[in-house]
């Protein structure tokens, strides 16, 4: 299996690195922190870069992430909350970017929303700099409360934005396979977006949707039940 490495300022940006030279979403990476980074004395003495090792998540990984249901989290308390919304605080003070964060509870879930002029920076192409953002804060909040919480990241509602576009996609998709009674076939999308679809379909008791294709990107396949 290739490994590679890769360094940044910051811990999130070597992580940005590694999905922008690698052209990969986060989420279909393996990230191992070798070292977090030290602004120094000063920001000048002993200054150390971040640096991450990263592989590929093999097909069978995102196939099962894909299909399993997602590990139950525990609720987050209050103190869980703030502390969540104070870890992004302070990354994207070290950017620098300002930005105010808005924290709230969800189901089994803490959710951060960013606001400010220069918020939709910090998407980046494909939502790649704000996985990179995500994933950070939920290795630091899980590790330093030794608790499973997951922690959602949005920008400029970005991630509801995309869920819908995805949403909406499948039920046209899904309509369309009915009407011609045969198979209907995606684009190629990352494991995240397929999960999507087939979330999206699988209360349709006239269709069934399978994934296929070799490698990291595959289509999902919309079938009219009967074909």
């Amino acid at each position: 299996m290739d490994t590679y490495e890769f360094e940044g300022k910051t811990t999130e940006e070597a992580i940005q690195n590694a999905a922008r030279e690698l052209n990969l979403p986060v989420e279909e990476l393996n990230i191992d922190v070798i070292e977090p980074g030290s602004a120094g004395i000063f920001g000048l003495v002993g200054r150390r870069k971040a640096k991450v090792k990263v592989t590929l998540k093999t097909p069978s990984e995102l196939e099962e992430e894909e299909e399993a249901p997602r590990e139950r989290k525990e609720e987050p308390q209050e103190d869980d909350v703030n502390f969540a919304k104070r870890t992004l605080e302070e990354i994207l003070a070290l950017i620098p970017v300002e930005a105010t964060i808005t924290a709230t509870r969800g189901e089994a879930r803490i959710n951060l929303r960013i606001q400010g002029d220069r918020s939709g920076l910090l998407i980046g192409r494909k939502g790649k700099t704000l996985d990179a953002l995500q994933f950070l804060v939920n290795k630091m909040v899980s590790k330093a409360l030794d608790k499973k919480i997951d922690v959602v990241i949005d920008s400029e509602n970005y991630r509801r934005r995309r869920e819908d576009s995805l949403t909406q996609l499948a039920l046209k998709m899904g309509d369309k396979a009915k009407k011609i009674k045969k198979p209907v076939t995606t684009n190629p999308l990352n494991p995240h977006d397929r999960r999507l679809i087939h979330l999206a379909l699988k209360n349709d008791e006239h269709l069934e949707t399978r994934s296929r294709g070799e490698g990291l990107l595959k289509r999902v396949v919309i079938i009219p039940k009967g074909n």
